[in-house]
């Protein structure tokens, strides 16, 4: 719904968020045409007419809402459209960033916790930039295979669980979508990751991509802020295997494990002792 618009007018409600916004951010996206729209990792990207590019982390509760022209409903970046009591009251407490397209569209950026990231830079230099530079390949595009799984892993001694949540490993893995693909490809997450065999790897890389792409399907894991660009829900924790379900019989068929909770590097890891090696 943005590319190709040109945004007419760009306001700024706070100086940061987590960390200070860009210096003059509304003046400088202000007239600008949004070229493109693309993703590297869990950054979203906005190429820009003059040469920068508009880089946004949503942090752990920012969103976009789109305002149709001369419409008080909102719809996510996306095609699907949701009334909002703040739509209707104007600029809530937590929008900071409202942007409105010449033929009237509003984009209202809304992060309560503040934990998102805006930075504005050169576009040519994107690959180059610290948050982009060292990064691995995307597990979707194109999708993950085991060759290319093992050859990132080969001679790794850190566990498995650690080693996928490692940016400069696969780009955009979350913690929640590994324990899930672990569980699925039968491998402990405490294993060495060079240690596991290649076909095992493979089997991994396979899980890594369906797991992904089921959660796209399901509209995401909805456990505290996260909806789909509908405004509903997302769905995929219904279809969780192992993640929050500690103390929960394994659903492998014929295992008789139970899901355990252990932590890794602070972070949660569930699985099952008995089927995943």
């Amino acid at each position: 719904m943005l590319v190709g618009r040109r945004i007419k007018s760009a306001v700024v409600r706070r100086k940061d968020l987590r960390v200070a916004f860009p210096e003059k951010l509304g003046a400088r996206l202000t007239g600008r045409t949004v070229l493109s729209l693309r993703r590297r990792a869990k950054y979203i990207l906005a190429d820009l007419d003059d040469g920068e590019t508009l880089i946004v982390h949503l942090g752990m509760s920012g969103r976009f809402t789109i305002y149709p022209a001369g419409s008080n409903e909102g719809a996510m970046l996306g095609e699907f459209h949701h009334e909002t009591p703040e739509a209707a009251a104007g600029a809530g407490k937590h929008d900071h960033l409202l942007l409105e397209t010449e033929d009237g569209v509003r984009v209202v950026y809304n992060d309560h916790r503040r934990f998102g990231l805006m930075l504005l830079e050169l576009t040519g230099g994107i690959d180059e930039h610290k948050l982009f530079a060292g990064l691995g390949p995307e597990p979707l595009a194109p999708p993950l295979d085991g060759k290319t799984l093992t050859r990132l892993l080969a001679g790794k001694a850190t566990p498995i669980k650690a080693a996928l949540l490692d940016q400069r490993v696969v780009a955009g893995l979350g913690n929640i979508y590994v324990s899930e693909a672990l569980s699925r490809a039968g491998i402990s997450p405490k294993r060495a990751a060079g240690t596991i065999s290649a076909q095992r790897i493979a089997k991994l890389a396979e899980a890594v991509t369906a797991v992904l792409n089921d959660a796209i399907a399901a509209g995401g894991s909805t456990l505290r802020d996260h909806a789909q660009p509908s405004g509903e829900l997302g769905y995929f924790q219904h279809s969780f295997r192992v993640y929050d379900r500690e103390g929960a019989p394994c659903p492998t068929p014929g295992c008789k494990g139970v899901i355990k909770r252990i932590v890794q590097a602070g972070r949660s890891t569930f699985y099952c002792a008995v089927c995943q090696r």
